[in-house]
């Protein structure tokens, strides 16, 4: 069978909304969806509604608004036939890279030639007040307890970590995989050395370059701005539904913190929870974690022939895939074996990428993982990364590969990496050409 070219034909986003306590609060996420799926549509005449084949949608939390079959809802309130074939799908942080890769994979097959990639994520309301790397942890009394006990059997890990480069030390293995995502992060900060000084620095990177974005314009063709009913919230920061707010335009990611610096930063206290396995300093902060967040993004994505007879510009070329298991007790290394997996699906090695979107779910694990694949961190999150701009678990995916689909167009770039890790202890990546 003769595969076909894929491409992302176009793609578009939500501002990213702070979980919890942003702009986003009042605003039906299945709507949101809707909004931006149409603006994408109205954007790309020559793509006509019939056309679309398939739409999926990445989500983690999957209550509310986006239970049951939310592509399908988004789908009937853009506007789109009913003959359209719909389908949600939850690999955590990894939920709408796997929906890209899904529509993407059709394609080539030949089985579709036209879908919609779609995440959306509510981590405020829908998460229980939210679930990520900002919110105040827990280890339990269980988790303690196996610093004391004896090891996990070895056999449990999915890897032998043939892919990497450094020892893990057996106290970092042998911990308990019922962790939260910040211990993780602690565990990997401690495999690999790095300093609370060097994350910090890092993170206030992602807030300096994000705001410089901005002010270039940098986010305009990505952001679709959206008219939204602004949440009223109580003295305690709670939202109050009953009270109607004042529409206004949402267009601005929400966690973007101008003027923030590694002295900033470095006076924030570890996140509450987390312990050292090797008895180390605590090194996981606020800041240096991504904010819990609201949004929604969405890929229009054809056969390339398809898209050459409609006379379309694509953004780029899909090429290479990859997804990777890894132990829970370093899930921020992800990326390394499924970063090789795709580099070898796309016939290319490392020193050939030009420019990367890597998910900053915790500095700790971006920093690494760069230096483990050899990739140079000034090619990296040029535009800010989601310590700044957010990480809507579901909706993330997409919105990495959009946002290094346009800065190779502006670079000039020929190839371009999306990579994240995943909760439980998994890495998914995405390689693009431009055309």
């Amino acid at each position: 069978m003769e595969l076909q070219n894929a491409v992302i034909v176009d793609g578009a986003r939500s501002a990213f909304g702070r979980g919890g306590r942003g702009k986003l609060v009042a605003t039906r996420l299945d709507e949101a969806g809707a909004s931006v799926v149409r603006a994408l549509l109205d954007r790309n005449p020559k793509v006509r509604a019939e056309m679309i084949e398939d739409i999926a949608m990445g989500n983690v939390g999957g209550a509310g608004e986006l239970a049951g079959i939310g592509a399908d809802t988004v789908a009937r309130l853009a506007g789109l036939p009913s003959e359209i074939s719909a389908m949600d799908t939850n690999r955590q942080c990894g939920s709408s890279m796997e929906t890209l890769h899904r529509i993407a994979q059709s394609i080539m097959v030949g089985a579709t030639e036209c879908g919609i990639a779609l995440g959306i994520e509510r981590m405020g309301r829908q998460l229980g007040g939210g679930g990520g790397a900002r919110a105040t942890t827990r280890i339990t009394e269980f988790n303690k307890r196996r610093l004391e006990q004896t090891p996990l059997q070895r056999n449990m890990a999915y890897n032998h970590f043939e892919d990497f480069s450094v020892a893990f030390q057996d106290e970092i293995l042998d911990y308990s995989p019922v962790l939260s995502m910040t211990q993780t992060a602690q565990n990997v900060a401690e495999v690999y050395g790095l300093s609370r000084e060097e994350m910090d620095a890092f993170s206030a990177e992602s807030h300096r370059k994000a705001v410089a974005a901005y002010e270039k314009g940098i986010y305009k063709d990505e952001i679709i701005p959206l008219e939204v009913e602004e949440p009223v919230f109580d003295a305690e920061g709670n939202w109050v539904e009953a009270e109607r707010g004042k529409t206004i335009v949402f267009e601005r990611d929400e966690c973007i913190r101008p003027g923030t610096n590694v002295e900033t930063l470095g006076a924030l206290p570890a996140v509450k929870g987390i312990v050292s396995p090797t008895g180390s300093e605590l090194r996981i902060t606020a800041g240096n974690a991504c904010p819990t967040n609201d949004g929604v993004s969405a890929a229009l994505i054809m056969s390339e022939k398809k898209a050459l007879e409609l006379g379309l510009e694509p953004l780029a070329r899909l090429v290479g895939f990859g997804i990777a298991g890894i132990k829970p007790q370093v899930m921020g290394l992800g990326p390394i074996p499924s970063t090789k997996k795709a580099l070898r699906h796309a016939g290319i090695t490392a020193d050939q990428i030009d420019r990367v979107e890597f998910n900053e779910a915790f500095a700790a694990q971006v920093i690494p993982s760069c230096r483990d694949l050899g990739i140079p961190l000034d090619r990296v999150n040029v535009n800010g990364g989601s310590i700044a701009i957010g990480h809507p678990l579901g909706a993330t995916g997409a919105r990495l590969v959009l946002t290094v689909a346009h800065e190779l167009r502006r670079s000039g770039g020929r190839y371009g990496l999306a990579t994240q890790c995943i909760g439980a202890g998994m890495g998914i990546s995405t390689i693009i050409e431009r055309i």
